[in-house]
């Protein structure tokens, strides 16, 4: 009964992301591209809105509409609503049928117990899931990347998301060496925010603090021990020479890049000819010492301020999350098996994630390293795409997923 039901759905795959959520439908690829933000009516216990519509919503609502992010450091924190965010997504991406229960496989991250992979499952089985399977985000972000994970070679891919950084080492469909660090994109957002209150005594809200973030972070080059530091922001390869201010940072119309276009062919067949372009999202370069004003409100009159924050400002705010990235990416190379450390020196590192869209990352990384780092063309749908082709090729990709201990 359970497998003539599933006819009459595609299977989907779900990137159950802190910031974002990916879906993937079947033989359509990536279809839905949304905030993981749910905002409910608190007196009448219903759904106003979900998504890009939500996420508008931050700090601009009543006391009984509550905003929601049902994910923290890339698990679900409030059960209730990740089952209503998700069930809506779903039906988004997939509408439904006439008793329609497709199969989900759902990508979380390595560092999570087996109570947190439940809640996740029955997270999707609420949601009108037929059968739950559950990938490590590091693997599907290895398979979305390109990487041959069943091979007997070893790779490395640092995925970098909202929540979680997910540092691990892969050879032959499993993951020898991983370690997740609760450090990512709002970690980096709380310390722009932080460092706004203590040295402009300027409150931000998050999504101006993720606005400074992508259009001003930029990570310093590692401090060279036989010369003394040069001027600040000033050693960055390929920044160009003058130093324009940046427009306002405006948060009105904030979204999440949109998904590329459905396809009706499996997109790993193939390898696509890269242009000379820059690929989308990736971000402009800027000048060291570019600035931008932003607004925010005085903790010392409590009225409405602005300020002008600059490259050099961002840089200097977020060092201590970045140096905590690289420190576990230096971990993980020494718990590394000797006989896949030639493999990683010839294959190098892979970035993926939102975070590797940050300026500067991949030569601090390298600096650090010495190891030649790579980061994929769309880094932020790596996971959705890596989850994806198990969804293709359910039965040639069993391998890479958790196995599945329940009985229901």
């Amino acid at each position: 009964m359970a497998f003539a039901l599933g006819l009459l759905g595609h299977d989907i795959a779900v990137d159950l992301g802190t910031a974002n959520t990916l879906v993937y439908v079947r033989r359509k690829g990536i279809v839905l591209n949304e905030p993981s933000v749910i905002a409910i009516n608190l007196h009448k216990n219903t759904v106003v809105a979900v998504g890009k519509a939500a996420k508008r919503m931050v700090g601009r609502t009543p006391p009984h509409i509550a905003t929601i992010r049902p994910l923290k450091d890339g698990v679900i924190a409030d059960l209730d609503a990740a089952e209503r965010m998700l069930r809506m997504f779903i039906q988004k991406a997939h509408p439904s049928r006439f008793l329609a229960k497709p199969r989900i496989v759902v990508a979380v991250p390595s560092g999570t117990t087996s109570i947190e992979q439940r809640a996740v499952k029955e997270a999707a089985y609420e949601a009108g899931a037929r059968r739950v399977h559950i990938i490590e985000e590091p693997m599907a972000a290895a398979i979305g990347a390109g990487l041959k994970v069943g091979e007997a070679t070893g790779n490395m891919v640092v995925d970098i998301g909202g929540g979680t950084t997910e540092v691990a080492i892969v050879s032959m469909s499993g993951v020898v060496v991983a370690k997740s660090l609760r450090v990512g994109g709002d970690e980096l957002d709380e310390a722009i925010i932080t460092y706004a209150k203590k040295e402009h005594a300027l409150l931000l809200g998050d999504r101006t603090a993720e606005r400074l973030k992508i259009d001003l972070g930029m990570v310093r080059p590692a401090p060279t021990r036989d010369a003394e530091i040069a001027p600040r922001g000033r050693h960055r390869v390929g920044v160009p020479a003058n130093g324009d201010s940046l427009p306002p940072i405006v948060v009105d119309e904030e979204e999440p890049e949109p998904p590329p276009a459905p396809r009706r062919w499996n997109p790993f067949r193939s390898r696509v000819k890269q242009d000379a372009a820059p690929p989308p999202g990736a971000p402009r370069p800027i000048a060291p010492d570019a600035s931008a004003p932003v607004r925010g409100r005085d903790l010392v009159s409590g009225l409405p301020k602005t300020a002008t924050i600059t490259s050099e400002e961002i840089s200097e705010a977020i060092e201590d999350q970045v140096q905590t990235i690289i420190d576990s990416v230096q971990t993980t190379l020494d718990q590394c098996p000797a006989e896949l450390a030639g493999d990683l020196l010839d294959n190098g590192i892979v970035l993926t994630g939102g975070g590797a869209l940050l300026r500067g990352l991949a030569e601090r990384m390298g600096q650090a390293t010495g190891m030649p780092i790579r980061v994929v063309d769309k880094p932020l749908y790596s996971v959705a795409l890596g989850a994806g082709r198990c969804v293709e090729r359910f039965q040639a990709m069993r391998d890479v997923l958790l196995p599945d201990w329940s009985r229901r």
